[in-house]
């Protein structure tokens, strides 16, 4: 396959991933880095925000106040992303702290021209141990993104990690590992069908 010129890949969807915990090799960050990939082979440029990034994140406060670099950067991804997936553990059948504090950000971008997610595709991702959980996770998430003027791709993958489904950066479920491709397939068509228009 001939490599792509430079203008074909900045026509390319910058999609972004957003998630994780911060334990060490998380199984929701192992999810999300799958779904990146997906997006990837066919094409997306990606950058994922994991877990201990997001875990280093200030308070969010308000708009304009003082961030730290990592903040900064995290909003102006926000910023150029024409996709975005989020994953996010079941905690107490809802989204975790730091997730919820990473998506506070998108408050920066309140007064833009492309005011929070309008428009943009996002893919979720809930991972729990156990099936319970898995499901306010994904509710939750849906509705942050019709909040923030996203829209939700389709399916959202909500993975039982009880059977602990990943290693080494790979799943070895397949149910669990087709619906992680698809969430990057879907986010990836969506962005780049946007970008055509």
């Amino acid at each position: 396959m001939a490599a792509r010129s430079e203008t074909e890949t900045d026509k390319m969807p910058f999609i972004i991933g957003l998630g994780g915990s911060a334990a060490p090799t998380s199984s929701t960050e192992q999810a999300l880095s799958l779904a990146l990939r997906a997006a990837e082979r066919r094409g997306a440029r990606t950058k994922l925000h994991g877990g201990n990034a997001i875990a280093s994140l200030p308070h969010y406060l308000t708009p304009g106040s003082k961030s730290s670099a990592l903040a900064r950067e995290l909003v102006a991804d926000f910023r150029r992303a024409d996709g975005l997936i989020i994953a996010s553990p079941g905690y107490h059948g809802t989204i975790s702290a730091i997730v919820k504090n990473a998506l506070e950000y998108f408050e920066d971008t309140s007064k833009d021209d492309r005011i929070y997610l309008d428009g943009v595709p996002v893919g979720l991702i809930a991972t729990a141990y156990g099936w319970q959980a898995t499901g306010g996770t994904l509710v939750t998430l849906r509705s942050i993104v019709h909040a923030l003027r996203g829209f939700p791709t389709p399916l959202g993958a909500a993975i039982n990690t009880s059977d602990q489904p990943f290693k080494d950066g790979e799943c070895l479920d397949v149910s669990a590992a087709r619906q992680l491709t698809l969430v990057g397939d879907q986010v990836f068509e969506f962005a780049r069908m946007k970008l055509a228009i």
